[in-house]
């Protein structure tokens, strides 16, 4: 029932229920601002710490390629975060629901922009989570949260890092092997980077085919997609074997080629991690928001929610704001601090972080982009050997990341609470 028919209510509760979610607009731009200010490295840390890209038009082409993947990709996760981890079936009380989820979206916003402040990457998902699970079991006890979606959450968390690794490991072992320590060098590059830049563009292709309304609406099943994405790959791996036939002369510089290829290639797939993390993460922002808005407009929380495209773009802008103002902090201790970064290893954490957070997107899995940006880190350190890797960074990195949940979920609670004692009519619930 529309929100103006509902002639039950009280005008205070109207009153209310319009005014938190006019709040939690806000603190879901809060949020937004903070997650695109500390995961604005997961994108463009390994392509700033390598040079391949400057700090300025890092945070142009990142703020500018998170807004569209989240106005255009986003939708499909943020309603795992909405309805995913608990059941709001189980809390009757609306108006308990909407402060639960207000108190969600400032305590994980306040957390993040706090790790924000000391350089220090940490998980906007776990965040969120971790607050809406907190204000679930105060208000509802265990029954209310949803265990087995839970586990998943977890497993991916767990998962991300380790695939990201292993990704970036066996793509630059790969990469050094065929192409660094080859005694032709050149052929080596005609051969293998055309590969490369086909397998990236196609990837990126399979996900819009599945991930945008423009693909989605082309009604294409996965045989259809895959013989796109065949041709793709075979048409680009043969265009950019001709360039590059054509661009390499035979006194070049080896070296100075390659240097000057990847960097390129790291640049471009520097900008699909952004455009992926902008489709994954904006879930983070506005999920609780949309729970508040169908409560407040409809009296309830409705078993299919269409996705609002007003707030996906207020997700987006606060993204792409956090980004300009605090992004360039964190890019530090991603790209410089953790181990040291050229452009082949750039390219490896680029090309493997985004192929873990865009299969997790298509899955509408909820994965943590900054772990599986700093697992990919780690893995291109790793296959220098374990001195490449500054250990003391990772485990500061470790740490924030292990107290994040409770951190998150415990600043619900009080957050919570203190609603509850200053809005009429909760608090005796």
């Amino acid at each position: 029932m529309p929100y103006e028919l509902q002639t039950d209510l009280s005008w205070d509760s109207m009153d209310i229920s319009f005014f938190i979610l006019i709040a939690a607009t806000l603190c879901g731009f809060l949020m937004a601002f903070s997650l695109g200010a500390n995961d604005v490295a997961n994108s463009m840390a390994s392509a700033v710490g390598a040079k391949a890209i400057t700090i300025k038009k890092a945070i142009i082409i990142a703020s500018v390629l998170n807004f569209i993947g989240a106005v255009f990709l986003g939708s499909h996760v943020a309603a795992t975060i909405c309805k995913g981890i608990i059941n709001p079936a189980a809390i009757e009380n609306q108006h308990i629901l909407m402060l639960g989820m207000f108190a969600s979206l400032l305590s994980s916003g306040l957390w993040v922009l706090v790790a924000t402040y000391t350089a220090l990457p940490v998980s906007s998902t776990h965040s969120i989570v971790g607050s809406i699970m907190g204000f679930g079991l105060v208000v509802g006890g265990p029954d209310v949260v949803y265990w087995g979606k839970m586990l998943t959450i977890v497993a991916s968390w767990i998962i991300s890092p380790f695939f990201g690794a292993f990704i970036a490991y066996m793509v630059f072992v790969h990469i050094r092997r065929t192409i660094l320590y080859s005694h032709q060098l050149i052929a080596a590059v005609k051969r293998w980077v055309p590969m490369w830049v086909a397998l990236t563009l196609s990837l990126v292709i399979l996900s819009f085919c599945f991930k945008t309304p423009l693909g989605k609406s082309l009604d294409l099943n996965w045989m259809h997609s895959i013989g796109i994405v065949i041709f793709i790959f075979v048409a680009t791996s043969v265009g950019g074997r001709y360039y590059l036939n054509k661009i390499i002369s035979p006194d070049i510089k080896p070296q100075q080629t390659v240097d000057e290829l990847f960097k390129n290639m790291q640049v471009g797939t520097a900008c699909y991690v952004a455009l992926s993390q902008g489709a994954n993460d904006v879930a983070n922002a506005v999920g609780p928001v949309i729970a508040i808005y169908y409560i407040a407009t409809e009296g309830s929380m409705l078993d299919n929610l269409d996705m609002p495209l007003w707030l996906l773009v207020v997700g987006g802008l606060g993204i792409a704001c956090g980004i300009t103002c605090l992004g360039y902090k964190v890019m530090g201790t991603v790209g410089e601090r953790i181990t040291k970064m050229n452009n082949t290893r750039g390219f490896s954490v680029a090309f493997s972080a985004a192929t873990t957070v865009l299969m997790a997107s298509n899955l509408g899995l909820p994965v943590s982009t900054t772990h599986a940006a700093v697992g990919s880190v780690v893995g291109v350190g790793l296959a220098r050997g374990f001195q490449a890797v500054d250990f003391r960074v990772l485990g500061k990195i470790l740490l924030y990341w292990v107290l994040t949940v409770p951190i998150a979920g415990f600043s619900s609670i009080v957050i919570f609470q203190i609603l509850r004692w200053t809005f009429p009519g909760t608090s005796g619930i």
